[in-house]
């Protein structure tokens, strides 16, 4: 059987977001980078595998994937089951909750925040006081879920809806902002658990980050 094949880069929390499940499941796969710097997204071959010419894609066997999110629902599916318990109605609006709430303010300030110094860009302050506005106040909501009771986000055990959350988590840790986490006593403890698996450790050495950050 040919060995699962992401391709990306690795800097993408996009793509950390797959390699967090393929490593937590203990998948072997092949990584394959796709420079958006060279412009090697729009070349026609990676094309065949997402014609929107965006990173993640996922090829495992025939089956080709595309989008972070439904790449990882595949995963979990085809390996993972245990990511999705059932009944699911909590898993699955905290899998909304990620996509359409979370994940905007999170990746607009990771990249205000991390990614334009990295790249050598001014940031933009006004977009920074805005989404972290926005997210302390969705914080706060996450904040009182998990005081009431719920280890995770769907319950007492992890599950895709975690390991969804945790690549843009990671780099807020990195990030100015860092506070939004580490004051909010329950969301930090959440994120401690969470970014104590093992396997995450692995999915952390495959980030290229720059001494300091």
């Amino acid at each position: 059987m040919a060995p699962i094949k992401l391709y990306g880069m690795m800097l993408s929390a996009n793509v950390t977001r797959v390699t967090t499940l393929l490593n937590e499941l203990g998948l072997e796969f092949d990584f394959v980078d796709v420079d958006l710097r060279t412009g090697a997204h729009k070349h026609p071959d990676f094309l065949k595998l997402n014609p929107f010419g965006q990173i993640p894609a996922l090829q495992d066997g025939d089956e080709v994937v595309f989008e972070s999110r439904a790449i990882n629902r595949y995963i979990a599916t085809k390996y993972g089951a245990a990511l999705l318990p059932t009944p699911s109605a909590k898993l699955e609006a905290w899998l909304e909750v990620e996509s359409h709430h979370f994940s905007p303010p999170a990746r607009a300030l990771v990249y205000e925040l991390v990614i334009k110094p990295i790249l050598g860009a001014p940031t933009d302050a006004a977009e920074v006081d805005k989404n972290a506005a926005d997210l302390a106040k969705l914080l706060d909501v996450y904040e009182a879920h998990l005081a009431a009771g719920n280890k995770y986000l769907a319950g007492d055990a992890f599950t895709l809806a975690d390991a969804n959350h945790m690549s843009y988590l990671f780099m807020l840790t990195k990030s100015p902002k860092a506070g939004l986490v580490a004051s909010r006593p329950h969301v930090k403890a959440w994120w401690e658990e969470i970014s104590a698996r093992p396997a995450w450790a692995k999915t952390v050495a495959s980030i290229p980050l720059p001494p300091g950050v």
